[in-house]
C-alpha cells in the first residue's frame, strides 16, 4: 500500500475526452509521435529506383521491403531470369506508386531493370563482367537473350565450344552471358556464353597438349562431320583426322565411316602447340592392307577388282580393300588413238586385269586389261603382207596424209600423195572424211614403230601409163581454167587430168588475157610421167599457125623439087580421148571412182 501512496494523478489528463473515446494524450504529443515515426522511414518518390530486400517470396510473389512504411509486392514473373533468387537479396524496384486505394506500394522489378539497362549493359562490357540472361527464343542464326529487360542477340556460334545441333533446348533457360559488343546507334546489344568456358577450356587445351605424345593412343567422341575430315573432341580439346586418315580405302565422305557422337580410339599423328592443331589418325590402328597382300602375287598375274577412281589418264582399280592399281589408258586398248579412259570403262565396274608392275615398298602397282588380248603386231607379216588389200576406218588427218585403222590396234598411214593419181589435193580431208571407210593396200610393215604405210590409189593402175601416149607434146585438148595464180592457172583436162600454164601462155590472138573458168584449146608442151606434171599453151596454138605459111613458102622457094614429095603438117592435132578404146575404159572407171570417192 506504501506504493500506491507514491502515485500521483496526472493534472493534464482530459477525463473529458477519455470518455468521448478520444486521444488520452495531447494533439502536440501525436503529431511529435507521427514525426519521430516518419524519420525512421526512408523518403521515397514515386517514379523512383529504390534497393530492397526480398522479405518473402511465394510461387506467384516476391515481397519486397524497401524502408518504408509498407512492403511491396512484385510478379515472381518479373524474375524468371533469375530463377535462383531467395529471402534476403537485394533487388531493385521501381516505385509506381507509394500507396494505391488499397494503401499498397506499388513496385515493378522489370521497369527497374529497364530504366538503368543501358548503363548496365555498357557497364558490364566495360568491366568484363559476368551476367545473368533470360533466354527468350530462337531467331535466326542463334537466339533472343533477356538482359537487363533488352533484348540481346546471342549468335549460334557462341552457344557453346561445340556446334549446337539442338537450339530448343536452351530456350526458357537462365544462364550465364558476357556482353561482346554493344552498337550504340542502334541499341543492339550482342552477347556470349562461349566466352565464359573459353578461357577455362584454353588452359585446360595447354595441359592436356603439354601431355600429348605422337603415336599416342587416345579416346574420343566424334563431335563434327566435314567433307574433309572429321574433328574429334578428345576431352576439352579438339583433333581432326582428315579424310584420308579415316580408311586405307577410298573414302567419299567420312559419313561413310563414323556418326555424330561415336566414341573412336584415334592415334596422335602431330600437333601444334602455338597453334593448338592436333591430327589424329584412325586407319593407323590397323595394319596396311598391302602388308598382308598375298606374297605369291607377281608381274603377269591376272587380278579382279572395282573402278573406284576415273581419270582422263587412266582408271584405279581396287583388288583388295585399301589395295589399288593404276589402268593407264594406254593400257586399255592395243589401238594408239588418243582416247579417255571413260571410253572403256566407268566408276564401279567389276574388270580382270593383268599385273604389269608391283612395288610393295612403295606400294604400287600397274595392271593392264589390254594384255588380255593378243597383241595384234605379233604376226602382223601374215595378217597382213605387203600388198594385201583390206577396208579401214579414218581416224585422223594431219597435212601430210590420213590415219586410218584397219582393225584394233593396227593403224596405218595414207600419204596425200597416195590418194589419187590425178587430183592435186591439198588436204586429205578433200578426199574423204573422218569415221568413213576407205579400201587401202599394204605398201610397207613397220613393226618396231607398230605402223603400215598404206595407199589408196595403188587399187587402180596408174592412169598416166596411158596419158604418157595420148597428151604426147604438141597435141591440143579442150581444157577449162579452174584456179588463177600469180605465177599461172591450173587447167582441167578431160578424165580429171590437170596441166598448167604460166602467164604468158594464156594470151589469147586478140592479146587479152584468158580468165578464171573460161574454156579453151590447149596446147601440151610438156609431159613428164614420173612428176605427173604436164604443161600447157594456149598462145602456143597460134603462133604455131602463124608460123607455118611462113616455113611452107620458103620451103616452095628453096627446095622445089620436095613440092611432090613432102606433105605440109597440119598447124594444129586435136586428139581426143573418146577415139581411144582404152581411154574410153579408162575414163568410165575414173568416173565411177570419182563418184565412190565423193560418197566417202
Amino acid at each position: 500500500m506504501e506504493n500506491l501512496k507514491n502515485i500521483v494523478p496526472n493534472e493534464d489528463f482530459n477525463w473529458d475526452s477519455y470518455e468521448k473515446g478520444e486521444s488520452l494524450g495531447q494533439e502536440k504529443n501525436i503529431e511529435e509521435l507521427t514525426k519521430t515515426y516518419d524519420e525512421t522511414l526512408n523518403t521515397v518518390k514515386d517514379k523512383e529506383v529504390v534497393t530492397g530486400t526480398v522479405t518473402a517470396m511465394n510461387k506467384r510473389e516476391v515481397v519486397v521491403n524497401i524502408g518504408f512504411k509498407s512492403d511491396g509486392v512484385v510478379p515472381m514473373s518479373e524474375f524468371r531470369y533469375d530463377p535462383d533468387i531467395k529471402v534476403g537479396d537485394q533487388v531493385e524496384v521501381y516505385i509506381e506508386n507509394q500507396e494505391d486505394n488499397k494503401g499498397q506500394l506499388i513496385l515493378s522489378h522489370k521497369k527497374a531493370r529497364a530504366s538503368r539497362s543501358w548503363d548496365r549493359v555498357n557497364e558490364a562490357l566495360n568491366n568484363d563482367e559476368i551476367i545473368k540472361g533470360f533466354v527468350k527464343c530462337r531467331t535466326k542464326g542463334g537466339m533472343i537473350v533477356d538482359v537487363f529487360g533488352i533484348e540481346a542477340f546471342l549468335p549460334g556460334s557462341q552457344i557453346d565450344v561445340k556446334p549446337i545441333r539442338d537450339y530448343d533446348i536452351f530456350v526458357s533457360k537462365t544462364m550465364e552471358f558476357k556482353i561482346v559488343k554493344i552498337n550504340q546507334d542502334f541499341k543492339n546489344v550482342v552477347v556470349s556464353h562461349k566466352a565464359l568456358i573459353e578461357a577455362e577450356l584454353e588452359q585446360q587445351k595447354k595441359e592436356i597438349i603439354s601431355k600429348l605424345e605422337k603415336g599416342q593412343v587416345l579416346e574420343g567422341a566424334v563431335k563434327n562431320i566435314t567433307s574433309y575430315g572429321v574433328f574429334v573432341d578428345l576431352g576439352g580439346v579438339d583433333g581432326l583426322i582428315h579424310i584420308t586418315d579415316l580408311s586405307w580405302g577410298r573414302v567419299s565422305h567420312p559419313e561413310e565411316i563414323v556418326k555424330l557422337d561415336q566414341k573412336v580410339n584415334v592415334v596422335i599423328l602431330d600437333f601444334d602447340d602455338e597453334k593448338k592443331r592436333i591430327a589424329l589418325g584412325l586407319k593407323q590402328l590397323t595394319p596396311h592392307p598391302w602388308d598382308a597382300l598375298d606374297t605369291d602375287l607377281k608381274v603377269g598375274d591376272k587380278v579382279k577388282g572395282k573402278v573406284v577412281v576415273m581419270a582422263d589418264y587412266g582408271a584405279f582399280v581396287e583388288i583388295a580393300q585399301g589395295v589399288e592399281g593404276l589402268i593407264h589408258v594406254s593400257e586399255m586398248s592395243w589401238t594408239q588413238h588418243l582416247r579417255s579412259a571413260q571410253d572403256f570403262m566407268k566408276v564401279g565396274d567389276e574388270v580382270e586385269a593383268v599385273i604389269l608392275t608391283l612395288d610393295r615398298d612403295e606400294r604400287k602397282m600397274s595392271l593392264g586389261i589390254k594384255q588380255l588380248k593378243p597383241d595384234p603386231w605379233e604376226n602382223i607379216e601374215e595378217r597382213f603382207p605387203v600388198g594385201s588389200r583390206h577396208k579401214a576406218k579414218v581416224c585422223n588427218f594431219t597435212n601430210f596424209g590420213v590415219f586410218v585403222e584397219i582393225e584394233e590396234g593396227v593403224d596405218g598411214l595414207i600419204h596425200i600423195s597416195d590418194l589419187s593419181w590425178t587430183k592435186k589435193i591439198k588436204h586429205p580431208s578433200e578426199f574423204t572424211a573422218l569415221g568413213a571407210e576407205i579400201e587401202v593396200q599394204v605398201l610397207d610393215i613397220d613393226k618396231e614403230n607398230r605402223r603400215l604405210s598404206l595407199g589408196h590409189k595403188q587399187l587402180e593402175e596408174n592412169p598416166w601409163d596411158v596419158f604418157e601416149s595420148v597428151f604426147t607434146v604438141g597435141s591440143v585438148h579442150d581444157g577449162t581454167i579452174i584456179d588463177m595464180m600469180d605465177k599461172g592457172a591450173v587447167i582441167s583436162l578431160p578424165y580429171g587430168v590437170e596441166g598448167f600454164a604460166t602467164p604468158k601462155h594464156l594470151v589469147k590472138e586478140d592479146g587479152s588475157q584468158a580468165k578464171l573458168d573460161e574454156k579453151l584449146q590447149f596446147k601440151v608442151i610438156e609431159f613428164n610421167k614420173e612428176a605427173k606434171r604436164i604443161i600447157l599453151s594456149h598462145s602456143r596454138i597460134f603462133e604455131d599457125e602463124q608460123k607455118a605459111p611462113k616455113k611452107e613458102s620458103e620451103g616452095k622457094t628453096k627446095s622445089p623439087k620436095k613440092e611432090t614429095t613432102t606433105v605440109a603438117t597440119p598447124a594444129v592435132e586435136i586428139t581426143t580421148l573418146g577415139d581411144i578404146e582404152e581411154l574410153a575404159a579408162l575414163k568410165e572407171k575414173m568416173d565411177s571412182d570419182a563418184e565412190n570417192s565423193g560418197q566417202q
